[in-house]
């Protein structure tokens, strides 16, 4: 068994015109380079994993991504495709034993929306993975909610910071850093099912049929209802409404 942590930098569309980013809701994030670091058994570095990939869905660098990760046209202009890329870098992981490491569950969701994206496959691909952050997070004592950011974790730890931030791969070994000076029994393993995850959560609001709740109070009255009487019913209905959608919210139990 073999660990594969990895980190990813994206790419996002800007209309220059408008001054303002756009994005392809079927993939707002595209993977622009991936970086990895393979540790063995016994957490020692065996291997790393680097490239670029040219951008299909955003032709240009975002400004913002430019300035943030030093990444430009020119290096990406003769990298290979997203599918060629994403060939070597599940060369690189082997055995689909393999147990892949993030930083924060974003990269892992991410690599498998541009996979999605492209209709590959992900026969062969490891779905088990630990979340760093998160257990750097536990280690630190982090409030339950707030997660450590991996320059912090890496300046408490007091390892050293001689590579820049933002890049791929060197994101990764940075992780890689975090993840051995963390490393014990109760770190968790976990089944990654992308499926699951990018399904939204739609809240579907049932419409009141306030005629039929009138025509129940008319039938239970045998009389007709005054504007009033109608006024008072729907404000009624609606104040429990908000009342029992309050409650869940902050899980209330009657």
């Amino acid at each position: 068994m073999e660990y594969i942590i990895f980190d990813l930098e994206f790419n996002q569309g800007f209309d220059r015109k408008l001054n303002k980013t756009i994005s392809n809701e079927k993939c707002p994030f595209e993977i622009l380079q991936i970086g990895a670091v393979k540790l063995d058994s016994n957490l020692d570095m065996i291997d790393t994993f680097n490239t670029f990939i040219k951008p299909n869905i955003y032709k240009e660098i975002h400004p913002f991504i430019k300035k943030m990760t030093n990444i430009t046209n020119e290096d990406v202009k003769n990298a290979p495709n997203f599918c060629e890329a994403f060939n070597m870098f599940k060369s690189f992981m082997g055995n689909e034993k393999n147990i892949l490491c993030v930083w924060g569950n974003g990269d892992l969701k991410e690599l498998y929306r541009n996979i999605k994206y492209y209709n590959l496959s992900t026969n062969n691909l490891s779905n088990t993975y630990i979340n760093v952050q998160h257990h750097a997070s536990i280690y630190f004592n982090n409030p339950t909610g707030k997660s450590i950011g991996l320059q912090n974790a890496i300046t408490l730890l007091e390892l050293n910071q001689d590579k820049s931030y933002h890049n791929a791969l060197n994101d990764a070994y940075y992780t890689s850093l975090v993840f051995k000076k963390i490393f014990n029994d109760k770190i968790e393993i976990k089944k990654y099912n992308f499926d699951n995850e990018s399904k939204k959560k739609t809240v579907v609001k049932k419409k009141i049929n306030y005629d039929n709740i009138f025509n129940e109070f008319k039938k239970i009255l045998n009389r007709d209802l005054s504007k009033e009487e109608k006024k008072i019913i729907h404000l009624a209905y609606k104040m429990g409404r908000r009342s029992a959608s309050s409650k869940e919210k902050n899980n209330i139990k009657d």
